[in-house]
């Protein structure tokens, strides 16, 4: 697989994300946190935005970005239009960092030693994408949930 790829992987499933946050019926609702869960959509979405600059964005593609992991849990009634500005933004910076990238880069070691062993920047770039769609698939059954009432 090459990294045009994974770039357009990635390029689809944000654009997933914009759909789902723009399909909530009220724009309140992306901030509920449904009993016997632990995050509102919202702030899944944010964690998802956060985690993109920060492993990809700025460690892959050297684009400066601070995180605030805290505020991606802990923030709450972010306006919809923000939310949905900072997708397109991530979507520019997933581009230019993956384009950016070379096969040899994907073949290096990771400096994010998450799961207690080594691994290649490749390998946590899929892993960084499975990551993703995880938290995708529960913004898009917390949705669900929310609009069916």
């Amino acid at each position: 697989m090459e990294i045009k790829d994974i770039n357009l992987l990635f390029q689809r499933d944000l654009d997933r994300l914009r759909k789902e946050v723009e399909a909530y019926q009220r724009e309140e609702d992306l901030w509920i946190v449904v009993p016997g869960t632990s995050n509102s959509g919202g702030n899944l979405t944010m964690h998802l935005l956060g985690n993109l600059q920060a492993f990809i964005g700025s460690d892959m593609g050297k684009i400066p970005y601070q995180r605030d992991r805290e505020r991606e849990f802990g923030a709450k009634n972010i306006p919809r239009i923000e939310l949905l500005d900072e997708i397109d933004l991530v979507k520019g910076i997933m581009d230019r960092s993956l384009n950016n990238l070379n096969s040899q880069e994907l073949e290096k070691i990771s400096p994010h030693g998450f799961f207690g062993y080594e691994m290649t920047q490749g390998y946590f770039l899929i892993h960084l994408y499975g990551h993703f769609n995880y938290h995708l698939g529960q913004i898009n059954y917390h949705r669900r949930m929310i609009n069916q009432g």
